[in-house]
This record gives C-alpha cells, structure tokens and sequence, in this order.
C-alpha cells in the first residue's frame, strides 16, 4: 500500500508531541524548541520527495531537526552570540505550598542549565531515550550510532547530571 500525501501529513501531525519534547530538550527552551520544531516540519513537507518509503518517517524528520540544530548553532558561533536561556515552560502550579513550587522550579532550571552543558550526543541521547521514552535500539537507529555508544552516551550524561545536580 502507497502512503498518500494526506497519509504522511497524518504521521507527520501525530508526531509533533515527540517532535517538540525533543527539539525543546536540544535548545533549552520552549519558544526555542518550538522554532526548531517547526522548523523541521516545516523542511520535511517541502522535502517529501526525498523520504524514502518503507523507511521510518520520525527518524528523518528527527534528523531534519537535529541537522537544523546543528546547523543554528554554527551560525550563532559565526555571529559570535551566545545563547543560554533560563525560560522555562510558564505553567501555572495548582500548589498551594509555594516553597515547594519554588523548590521545584529553581530544580528544574538547575537541571535545565546541566543539559543544555551536555555534549550534543549526550543531549540526543538523553531527549531521545529519557524524555521521549524511545527505545533505546529505536534511538540507536534514529542516531545510526551502535546500541553500545548509545548506552555508553547515555550513562555518561546521566553521570554528568547527577554531579551538576548534586545527586
């Protein structure tokens, strides 16, 4: 059976839960991850005719958003503009304890600013495997990295934020 246009499209929409969640923990920031995002859809829809039937759609487009990462990070550093955002999604807490909401954020920031000091591979493998709940041979393959340099990435980066955070 043929994939139709309105069949990829369908995919492609089903995916943007994923999609974001990944480019979010890649950028740092919500409105930033959300560009990326948007970004890769926005690429893969104009590049359809370059996906390969048969092949796993969200590991294209979760290259497309990768390769777009890299890609904004090496114009940033021609441009010589650091980049290092505290914002964080602005949820509203149905809390009533305040030093606990407190508490909870200023953690959250704090693991945010770990991440986002990860190695790009160790940051992949985290979003993907940790955040997104891949398998961890489904992100082996998205990576084409070995299932051991992915549980190697993986452990390392769990190591580093354990320190950052003092766990």
């Amino acid at each position: 059976m043929n994939a139709t246009i309105d069949d990829i499209r369908a995919e492609l929409l089903a995916l943007l839960p994923r999609l974001r969640r990944f480019c979010v923990a890649l950028a740092g920031s919500v409105p930033e991850g959300e560009d990326l995002a948007q970004d890769a859809i926005e690429r893969a829809l104009r590049n359809l005719h370059r996906w390969e039937p048969g092949t796993r759609l969200d590991n294209w487009v979760f290259r497309i958003a990768k390769n777009r990462f890299i890609d904004r990070r090496r114009a940033m550093k021609r441009e010589h503009v650091v980049e290092m955002s505290d914002e964080l999604e602005n949820n509203s807490a149905n809390s009533v304890d305040g030093v606990r909401v407190a508490e909870a954020r200023m953690a959250l920031v704090k693991l945010n600013k770990a991440l986002q000091l990860l190695p790009l591979e160790q940051r992949e493998a985290i979003a993907l495997v940790l955040i997104d709940g891949m398998s961890y041979q489904d992100a082996a393959n998205m990576l084409e990295i070995p299932i051991g340099t992915l549980t190697s990435r993986i452990s390392r980066a769990r190591a580093a934020l354990a320190a950052a955070i003092g766990g």
